[in-house]
This record gives structure tokens, C-alpha cells and sequence, in this order.
């Protein structure tokens, strides 16, 4: 992003530095929930789908690195033509690193079987 672009976002930012890669992360994080829960999957095409979402949310600004799994365990020999599963939250496991300026902040989401909810939450903050 130019210099001067990034000027003109930040001014619309009324928060700090810090807060707004928090909101950055969030963001990220929401999307990456709410765009791609229920996309139909099966053994063979789970592995493009983590690519693909890893490399959409790379081109957002300020992400400096994602990883995705998806859980395979579900997962068995494709019976027929109707046999594919559809992605959950449950399945997701992603880390994300958010970096703006000398802030950067790591996100996690990963289903919580003891909450029994897939949560997305700040695991570090440097």
C-alpha cells in the first residue's frame, strides 16, 4: 500500500495503532468464518480449499502470514456421487499474524470441544 493511502486509511482509524490490528485480525477472522462455512468438500478437494483461503485472505492488507487446516478426520472413501461434507467451524484451524507498523498480532481459531464452539481469539500481542 503507498505511503499515502495508508495515511488516508489511518485517519479514519479514531484508535491506536495496537487497536486497530486487533480490529484487523477480527475482520480477517470473520471473514474467513462466515465466507467459507458450508462450502461442499471431500478428500480430494479439501486441500485446494485451504489454499484457497489462504491465499485470499494474503491479499488483504496488513497479513503477514496464515495457515489453514482443515480437519480431515471426517473424512472416509467416497461411497457415491452424493458423498461430500460441508465445511463447519468445527473443522477449521487457522493462525493468522497481523503486522501494522511495529504492532503485530496473532489470531487463532480452532473448535473448543470443551466450550463445544469454534473460537476465534488473540494468542499473542507484541
Amino acid at each position: 500500500m503507498t505511503e499515502e493511502r495508508e495515511e488516508l486509511a489511518a485517519k479514519k482509524f479514531n484508535c491506536s495503532t495496537r487497536e486497530r490490528a486487533l480490529f484487523e485480525a477480527g475482520i480477517k477472522m470473520g471473514t474467513i468464518y462466515h465466507q467459507f462455512v458450508g462450502v461442499p468438500l471431500d478428500q480430494d478437494s479439501v486441500g485446494a480449499l485451504e489454499d484457497a483461503i489462504e491465499k485470499g485472505v494474503l491479499v488483504q492488507p496488513y497479513v503477514e502470514s496464515v495457515t489453514v487446516r482443515i480437519d480431515r478426520s471426517i473424512f472416509g472413501p467416497k461411497r457415491d456421487e452424493y458423498s461430500y461434507h460441508s465445511l463447519s467451524g468445527e473443522m477449521l484451524d487457522v493462525v493468522l499474524v497481523i503486522k501494522i507498523e511495529d504492532v503485530r498480532v496473532k489470531a487463532e481459531m480452532r473448535y473448543d470441544p470443551v466450550l463445544r464452539y469454534p473460537l476465534m481469539y488473540i494468542s499473542d500481542l507484541a
